[in-house]
């Protein structure tokens, strides 16, 4: 992992609400579905370097509370962006993990050395929870910016 400062970024795509315990549940979860609705909707050129994002922001409390999650991506072209909605990822300080796999099992198995790098047991850096994303570089390498107080 790395430590990185980003200046702000504007993602369009869909969004839904959830929370960890939702989505540990296959009954509840909803991100899934969420990202296949948005590929359904959206063609994303990435020979003219557009990329996918997932973004996680509106945290209620910390990761046991709800929060919002947008699927979208940084370049999308003419009507598609129509009925899309617009966050701005806020520049900021991010420790970046990667992720190299099989999508979404990656993921998966990343946000589960997040929440364990984050726990209150660590006495290192502290989430802010203010906005996190994930970055698909491409359909095997995931980089997870978790933003964190400066």
């Amino acid at each position: 992992m790395k430590i990185v400062k980003l200046e702000e970024r504007q993602i369009k795509g869909l969004s839904i609400r959830t929370s960890n315990a939702k989505e540990m549940n296959p009954q509840t979860a909803k991100i899934g579905a969420l990202h296949q609705q948005f590929d359904a909707k959206v063609t994303v050129n990435y020979k003219d370097g557009a990329r996918v994002y997932g973004v996680y922001y509106n945290y209620e409390s910390d990761h046991t509370g709800e929060f919002s999650v947008l699927a979208g991506a940084d370049q999308i072209e003419g009507t598609q962006a129509e009925n899309l909605e617009t966050i701005t990822l806020p520049a900021g300080t991010y420790m970046v993990f990667e992720a190299t796999g099989e999508v979404p099992q990656c993921v998966i198995a990343t946000w589960a050395k997040i929440w364990e790098y984050f726990s209150p047991a660590n006495k290192g850096y502290q989430r802010s929870y203010i906005t996190d994303f994930e970055f698909y570089k491409n359909q095997h390498e995931v980089e997870i910016y978790i933003g964190v107080k400066a």
